[in-house]
């Protein structure tokens, strides 16, 4: 029997399901901030009222003393994340399942990161004879096959699956200015546009590429 298919349908699935992974990353940074800032409020709004001053009274100082508690407790959280003290706290929640699953995969989308954490996104030699295709490096530590590294192509429009290749570093292209965000963007354009219309930059020869040999080499300096 054959399967029937919609071309107006898919469309607006394949759309719809760009616009929800576009979304939800920022509805989830929006409620955090929500819902942290609302436990401030309430925090202060309870010291007013202990220190004898009406918080209607004091709307414009009430509202500059929970902004600076806010702005306050994210510098020190992002303080404590570079310190000794976060491997503590993160050692007691180790203990509960899925954890450290769920700790991997946030940290996948953190394209800031540096050394052999960072994310490089990546030319590799690809399916056709004389194609490449554009991948992640989430680790630059050399896989067991010696001179080969882990490379991971997504699927695309949904990029949280994908398959993984063992690639020798010779067919390994460094995109330098390239980040995690713009290789998403690629994915979720299906190819409509082009990873050089999503850098803004011309189209490169493959010589004008950094080979991976060559940035490991300029990352020991």
């Amino acid at each position: 029997m054959k399967k029937f298919t919609n071309p107006l349908f898919n469309h607006f699935k394949n759309r719809t399901l760009q616009g929800l992974f576009w979304l939800l990353p920022i509805v989830a940074i929006v409620m955090i901030v929500f819902w942290l800032y609302e436990k401030i409020d309430l925090l202060v709004e309870k010291f007013f009222h202990l220190v004898g001053f009406a918080p209607q009274n004091h709307e414009f100082l009430w509202s500059i003393a929970v902004l600076f508690i806010f702005i306050f407790i994210i510098y020190i959280i992002g303080y404590l994340v570079q310190t000794k003290l976060a491997n503590l706290f993160e050692s007691l929640f180790k203990a509960i399942p899925g954890y450290t699953t769920l700790r991997d995969v946030i940290q996948i989308f953190n394209s800031s990161k540096e050394g052999e954490n960072r994310v490089l996104v990546v030319a590799i030699k690809g399916f056709a004879y004389d194609g490449y295709n554009i991948g992640l490096m989430y680790s630059q530590k050399e896989s067991i096959i010696k001179d080969h590294y882990t490379v991971t192509l997504s699927m695309t429009p949904i990029p949280n699956g994908g398959y993984m290749f063992e690639v020798h570093k010779e067919n390994i292209y460094v995109l330098e200015h390239a980040t995690f965000d713009d290789n998403l963007q690629y994915l979720l354009s299906m190819g409509v546009k082009s990873m050089a219309e999503v850098l803004e930059v011309e189209p490169k020869h493959l010589d004008e590429m950094v080979p991976l040999n060559e940035w490991l080499e300029k990352r020991k300096a």
